[in-house]
Formats: structure tokens, C-alpha cells, sequence
């Protein structure tokens, strides 16, 4: 099959018109070309050109119905080179045909279930009792002992500055920056350094609080709340999240109501799928 960026590209700068057509004399059953007896319409065109990548979506009307006849003449002839009749290629033509009409029919339940009032209602599942979430601003000076820890909860106490310290004694990579550590939200550090910022108050030094890395003597910088997020803030996330029940849902009931019968593993030895010999015969 041609390559369609070089092929586009191409056609682009040659900006070729099509003579225009009559829409009152157009169906997706007329004709444009005819390769060797086989008919291009303008349906099959209108398919091939749904099926574009974005970036050629907005060319010139003209550009595009030269481009997509084109491209349609010389997958013709290529197809055209095939004998269909082979096993391979018939096997093939049928896993394209189900995988083309499963997912119609897949995008066509999936439009049905993911309406606005689903998604409305998903919202107020997720939201309807939340409150608003809050955010710190916080630094801190991280040290080796709770002794040290101490002295420098004396110092802060004594009017020293929290930057300057933490440049000067804190063993985290924020020390140089002042413990600076910004923004943060509820469950992104560590929790006993989250349960001391939950309970203080604007300004005020902490006692040393350990965990894991070593002491921490926390200042709180700022504190601020973070509401709810819009509907429309939060759709694509729940968009997908219905979307993956929705295909659960579905293929759960479409496989309870059908009739499938599977052999036995036991028969077959896995291996068989990667002797390509068998889909020649």
C-alpha cells in the first residue's frame, strides 16, 4: 500500500482540483473509477477519507477527493495482484471483517451507554459528599538525630531564620533551596511528616518528627483549599472509567446469551499458533 504521508504530501503540493459534482446526482453507489472492472464509488471514498489521520482531515476539499481517488486506483491494482483464494489471505479477510464489525458494534453500545446523564450521574457518585481537599506549602530541615533536631527547633524558636538553617545543616536535596519542599496535597508524603503539617497552623515550627529518612523540624508556609473539580473537569477520566464497565458489561452479557463452546486445552499444544505452515494448507 502506498505510503499515505508521502503519498498526501505529494498530491499537497501539486494542489490538484476535482471537477466538482452535482450532490443531487450523488449516492454512495456512483461510480468515480473503474480499475480493470471493479468500481470505486463515492461511498468507499467518503469510508477512506473518515478513516484519514487527523493531519489531512483539513485539506482542500479538491486536494482530498484527488488524493483519496488516487490512492483507491492503486490499492485496487495492488489488491487486484492477489488470488484471494488463498488460505492465508482468506483467513486474514475474515479476522479484518470481524474485528472491523466488532468494533461497530462496540461504538455503537458504547454511544448508547455513555450519555450525559450517565456521566452526570458518575459525577455525583464520586463527588456528591466530597469535601473540598487542601494543599500545603511547606520546608523542612531533615537531620541524622532528635538531638539535632532539638537544637534546631531552639534555634527557630530563638528568631533563627528556617532557610538559612536548612542551607546550612538539613541532609536533604532541599536544603540548598531553603527545605523548600512547595505544594503538595494530602497523601504525597510520608505519614507521620503528613499527620504534624495536617495539625499545624500557618507559621508555626514543628517538633521533630521522624520517619524513615531521619528527623524532620517542619515549618508550614501556606495553606489553602482545593475545590471540587467541574464536570467538565473530570470527563475524560470518567468517560473512560464508564467506558471500561460499559465493555465489561457488555461482553459479560453478550457471552451469558451466546452459545460457545471451546475444545479442550488439552487438545491442542499452545505452540501450534506460531507454525505459520498451517495457514497455507
Amino acid at each position: 500500500m502506498p505510503n499515505p504521508t508521502r503519498f498526501f504530501a505529494a498530491i499537497t503540493v501539486a494542489c490538484a482540483f476535482a471537477a466538482p459534482l452535482a450532490a443531487q446526482d450523488v449516492t454512495a453507489n456512483t461510480v468515480v473509477a473503474t480499475v480493470n472492472g471493479a468500481d470505486i464509488t463515492i461511498g468507499h471514498m467518503i469510508v477512506l477519507r473518515n478513516n484519514l489521520p487527523d493531519q489531512y482531515q483539513n485539506l482542500d476539499d479538491g486536494v482530498l477527493f484527488d488524493g483519496i481517488l488516487d490512492q483507491a486506483i492503486q490499492q485496487t491494482l495492488l489488491a487486484q495482484t492477489i488470488d484471494i483464494t488463498s488460505p492465508a489471505i482468506a483467513l486474514q479477510l475474515e479476522n479484518e471483517r470481524r474485528a472491523l464489525l466488532a468494533g461497530a458494534a462496540m461504538s455503537g453500545l458504547l454511544a448508547e451507554a455513555i450519555t450525559e446523564n450517565a456521566l452526570e450521574a458518575a459525577y455525583q457518585l464520586r463527588f456528591a459528599d466530597a469535601e473540598p481537599n487542601r494543599e500545603f506549602n511547606a520546608s523542612h530541615i531533615l537531620v541524622d538525630t532528635e538531638d539535632e533536631a532539638n537544637a534546631l527547633v531552639a534555634e527557630l524558636n530563638g528568631g533563627a531564620d528556617f532557610a538559612e538553617l536548612a542551607a546550612q545543616k538539613s541532609t536533604g536535596p532541599s536544603g540548598p533551596n531553603g527545605g523548600q519542599l512547595g505544594w503538595f496535597g494530602t497523601g504525597t508524603m510520608v505519614p507521620p511528616f503528613e499527620a504534624a503539617v495536617v495539625d499545624m497552623q500557618v507559621g508555626d515550627i514543628s517538633e521533630p518528627v521522624q520517619t524513615q529518612f531521619g528527623w524532620h523540624v517542619i515549618i508550614l508556609n501556606d495553606a489553602r483549599s482545593v475545590g471540587i473539580p467541574t464536570l467538565n473537569e473530570v470527563r475524560e477520566d470518567l468517560t473512560e472509567e464508564l467506558q471500561q464497565d460499559a465493555v465489561a458489561d457488555i461482553l459479560s452479557r453478550l457471552t451469558a446469551a451466546a452459545d460457545v463452546a471451546r475444545q479442550e486445552p488439552a487438545k491442542f499444544d499452545p505452540a501450534v499458533i506460531r507454525d505459520t505452515t498451517i495457514e497455507q494448507n
